[in-house]
């Protein structure tokens, strides 16, 4: 699949993106790129090959070396809130933006 000019103008306005001609040919040339790229990987024979659910699946009959969960900073709160305008039981107060 290869995009012409006439597909990204008709992108473009569909986008509401106004685009200088060098941007055109340019955002023509990557997209093109990108295209290239995926015929590439839909190239590769994959039968036999059971898609993978998430990539935990494979990792599952590995032991993971994962770091202890421990506080490497100390509890700093009432210094960081001082300078705040309003603080209510160790929260930061904040104008209501939604109404």
């Amino acid at each position: 699949m290869s995009l012409t000019l006439t597909d990204i103008d008709r992108l473009a306005h569909l986008a509401r993106l106004g685009l200088q001609p060098k941007e055109r040919t340019r955002l023509c040339s990557q997209l093109n790129d990108f295209f290239g790229i995926v015929e590439k990987m839909r190239a590769v024979d994959t039968t036999g090959i059971v898609p993978l659910a998430h990539p935990v699946d494979v990792t599952s009959s590995m032991a993971l070396r994962l770091c202890e969960d421990v506080a490497s900073e100390p509890d700093q709160r009432e210094a960081n809130q001082r300078s705040a305008p309003a603080v209510e039981s160790g929260l930061f107060l904040v104008p209501k933006v939604i109404e």
